[in-house]
Parts: structure tokens; sequence; C-alpha cells
């Protein structure tokens, strides 16, 4: 069975592209926190309203964006997106003349609410362009690209904003991303893309899909697992230069380089994860994966003070929690719209931005681990990721005893 039906090669080469640029962004914001630590002399709590602002966005625009491309078209949804993404972009440079931390908030907000509208469009388009026994290994092989974007967003900011920071080495190196983001949207203009399986479906009541999605067990804790996933990324992200800096004691443009090698080990080994999906099932894979995360973690809690060593079990929390988000999202979309189970055509649309709202996680669970570095430490911070991978392992565990009661 192919994991890509032909009427749809093109596009999924041109979805997945998104994916790789909603990644970029993602991972140049964690840097931003770093930045401006030391240019605004702010605390921990006070930057991580930067992963507030973005992740805010993604959980207030997920449920308008899926009802846009509902009425619309998921060509429709990508440009909305890129459109968005552009805006906020080019908005950091009068950001930087207003020296505003206020306005650099806005401008992320803006962004960051494109790469949502993205995100809610393009899973699951890539989710419709083949049958649904091989949609979460696609999704897998999409997402696999996302990481590149992440290792493009570091270089990024490793070479433009952290070798010399300062304000306006942010907005230029954003606004030229938004002038390059115009672009892509140009070609999106022109491109003629495939409509997907659901576009043509029948639009159902909101409420009564909202109904039918809360009543599947499956969906409801796939959104509370991508809930306390996406928090424990973005935290561990987003703390991973202040924690590199003070275990080696190196400046900010060194230990981005430990972060950049955290995001390569997330890439290959997304890719990795998605090869072993033919002979081993994603829950399985996400069994594992959370398990060695949750060590990992602990590892970071408990040896604080051990240099390299702590190090390298940072490192291995981004290669075992690589898998974690498409594989999610795969298992709770995979059966909201079996007939049996009470589900609808269509449905994949909706259940979809509750999954891209859970993003909130990374809004509401950074602030708290910055909290939880101010007033104790660091390493205590890392307590957070830790209870997040343990949710995480539960609703893997979850789905392990669903499929072998639908087996028996």
């Amino acid at each position: 069975m192919k994991t890509i039906e032909k009427p749809y090669t093109k596009s999924f080469v041109l979805v997945t592209t998104l994916f790789l640029l909603w990644g970029l962004a993602n991972n140049m914001t964690d840097t931003l926190l770093s930045a401006f630590k030391k240019i605004m002399s702010m605390s921990d709590t006070q930057t991580s309203l930067i992963q507030f602002a973005f992740y805010g966005a993604y959980f207030c625009l997920a449920l308008p964006a899926a009802l846009f491309i509902r009425k619309h078209s998921y060509k429709s949804g990508v440009v909305l997106g890129l459109s968005l993404y552009a805006l906020g972009a080019i908005l950091f440079m009068p950001a930087a003349k207003a020296a505003s931390y206020g306005f650099y908030l806005i401008a992320i907000y803006i962004m960051a609410g494109g790469c949502s509208v993205l995100e809610t469009t393009a899973n699951p388009y890539i989710l419709s362009m083949g049958s649904p026994e091989t949609a979460t290994r696609r999704l897998n092989i999409a997402q696999a690209f996302n990481p590149i974007g992440s290792i493009m967003g570091i270089l990024l900011s490793k070479y433009f904003i952290l070798s010399d920071i300062s304000l306006y080495s942010i907005s230029g190196t954003y606004m030229t991303l938004g002038l390059v983001l115009i672009g892509i949207l140009v070609v999106m203009l022109v491109v003629k893309m495939p409509k997907g399986k659901q576009d043509d479906e029948p639009v159902t009541g909101l409420k009564a899909v909202v109904r039918r999605l809360w009543a599947n067990k499956r969906y409801r804790g796939g959104v509370v697992a991508q809930f306390f996933y996406v928090g424990a990324q973005i935290g561990v992200w987003s703390f991973t230069i202040r924690i590199v800096m003070q275990e080696l004691g190196v400046t900010e443009a060194s230990a981005s380089t430990v972060y950049l090698i955290s995001i390569i080990g997330f890439c290959l080994s997304r890719f990795f994860y998605t090869w072993l999906m033919k002979f081993f099932a994603p829950q399985k894979l996400l069994i594992f994966g959370a398990t060695m995360a949750l060590i990992s973690t602990a590892a970071v809690v408990g040896l604080a003070g051990s240099g390299w060593v702590l190090v390298c079990f940072l490192v291995a929390i981004s290669v075992f929690m690589s898998l974690m988000f498409p594989t999610i999202y795969g298992l709770a979309l995979e059966d909201v719209e079996r007939a049996d189970l009470g589900g609808q055509p269509g449905d994949a649309k909706i259940g979809a931005s509750g999954l891209i709202m859970a993003i909130l996680g990374g809004a509401l669970l950074t602030p708290l681990q910055g909290l939880l570095s101010d007033n104790f430490s660091i390493y205590i911070s890392y307590s957070v990721p830790l209870v997040c991978f343990a949710v995480v392992l539960g609703y893997a565990i979850f789905i392990n005893k669903s499929q072998k009661k639908e087996r028996q």
C-alpha cells in the first residue's frame, strides 16, 4: 500500500515545505529568550512571555483556521497562513525602531498566528493524501522536515542574532525572513493544488462535530497528551542555551552549538523513527520514546554540576521526543471519522484544530518552568517536562491497550 498516492505527490512536496517554515520560526523564537534576557536584563519569567505570545497565538487562531479551511479549501488556508507569517516577521523592524518589548510580542503573536493557520491546514491535508492506514507514517515523513527548518532557524540565530546581540540584528533577520515568505506566498498562489479528500464533504454543525470528537476517548486523550508534549518540548529547548551556559561556562553563541546538536539529533531520529514504523506500531515506538525521554529528563534534574554528562542527557531528550508530536497527532485523528464510532467525514478538520490548540501547552507550561527556574534553579525547572513526558507515556500505553482489545 502506497504511503502517498500519485495524484498528491506534487502537493505533498509543496505542503511539506511548510513544515520546514514553521520549524524555522519555532526555533528562532527559542533563541530570542536568551537574546532579550541580555539586551533588556530580563528575568526568565519575563522572557518566557515570548513563548506565551507565540504559543498563545497558536491556541487562539487554530479553530478559526479550521473553520476557514472547512468553508474554503486547504490552499486558502496555506495562503492565509503565509500572509500572516510574513506580516509578523516584517513588523520586527518597526518594533526595533520603537525599542518596545510589547511591540515585539505583538509581532511574534501575528507571526505565530500565521504558523498556527499553516499547521492547522497542512497536517490534516497530509493525512488526507492517501490511505488512512498509512496516514500516521505519511505525517511523520512530512514532519521529519520540520526539524530541518529548526536547524536553519538555529543557524540564522547563531550567526545573525546571537553573534552580535542587538535589537537591529534580531529585526533585520526577521525582516529578511518576511521578504522570503512573500516570495513563497507568490509561488503558492500561482501553483494549482488538488483538493484534499475531505474538501468536498458536506459541512455539519460545529457543535455536533465537537460533541462527536469529545466522545472519542482516543482523540480526547490525544489533545491532552499533545498539550503536555508541546509544553515539554518548548520548555526543554527554551532553557537549553541557558543551562549549557551554566554547566559549561560558555557564551550564548557557543551554547547555541549544543542547541543545534540537539535539533540535528531530533531531526535524524525522526527520520529513523519513520523508517521503524514499517516494522513497529506507532504507539509502541511512542512508549519507548516517552520512557527514554523521562529517564533523560530525570538525569538533567538530578545531575546539576556534572558538566558534559548532563549536557549529553539534555541532547538525548531531543532525540527521544522527536516522534511524539506527529505520532500523537496521527493516533488521535486515526478514527475520528469512523462511522462505527460515531464519526462523520469532515470531522478531522475540526479535530486537527483541537490538536493545534493543544500547543497552548507551550504558552502555559514554559512560564511555569521559568518561574521554577527563578525561584529554585534551572535544573529543578526541568521537573515540568518530566511530568509532561509521564503524561505522554500514559497516553501511549492507553492506545496500546485499546489496540489489543480491538484485535481481540
